[in-house]
């Protein structure tokens, strides 16, 4: 078994790879890739993704790319009981959970970390941010009501669907927005916050994105 993850270690799509690699101890290389322009451009690259973006995971003379698919397969390759079911129902729970933090907070995350922490002041649509914000905040209740007593969104365990969602609430809280958790959702990012993955990778320094519109 070779695996290689290729990917700029800012990028949160990247980090939500690296801290499930971690979390299932899997050895892997990983090779620093989409922080240069034009390093996703090469035909070398475009060979492991027609799409030509990051990240690309190769698990011997297997590749496969779109993190969340990545994180599929890591946990159905290499994952026991507690990433994996033959249930279809709770498996649909998980799922659910993974296309809504995709399609519903992630574009809303965007809008406020590109909008105003990657944007230069004197660039910012402020009410564009304002708008993000709000759809923020709107998700952040959605998974406070999930938690409910839970641990974590769907358990007492980690699950596919906490790696997808919590990836964002590091940048959400510290970037300069005075954006404040709600009470059960801060007690599930004090628990993401006890894995080594989530602190290495998660948590790790993004301050060489601020004012950078470019990748």
């Amino acid at each position: 078994m070779a695996i290689t993850l290729y990917g700029r270690h800012t990028s949160y799509n990247v980090q939500k790879v690296l801290w499930l690699l971690d979390q299932l101890e899997l050895d892997y290389q990983h090779i620093e890739l989409g922080s240069n322009p034009g390093d996703t451009e090469t035909e070398e690259f475009g060979r492991l993704n027609p799409m030509r973006k990051v990240p690309v995971l190769c698990d011997d003379e297997k590749t496969i790319w779109e993190s969340n698919s990545i994180l599929r397969y890591l946990a159905r390759q290499y994952g026991d009981d507690q990433w994996n079911t033959d249930d279809a129902y709770h498996q649909s729970l998980v799922e659910r959970w993974m296309d809504w933090s995709q399609t519903r907070f992630e574009p809303a995350f965007v809008g406020v970390f590109w909008g105003y922490y990657r944007t230069p002041e004197t660039l910012r649509n402020m009410e564009a941010v304002t708008k993000s914000l709000d759809d923020c905040l709107y998700c952040l209740a959605r998974l406070d009501d999930q938690l409910g007593d839970q641990k974590f969104l769907l358990s007492s365990i980690l699950s596919l669907a906490d790696v997808t969602a919590g990836i964002f609430l590091y940048r959400l809280v510290e970037i300069d927005l005075d954006i404040s958790l709600p009470a059960r959702v801060m007690l599930w990012y004090q628990e993401l916050q006890k894995f080594p993955g989530y602190k290495r990778w998660a948590m790790s320094d993004f301050s060489s994105l601020q004012g950078r519109l470019a990748y």
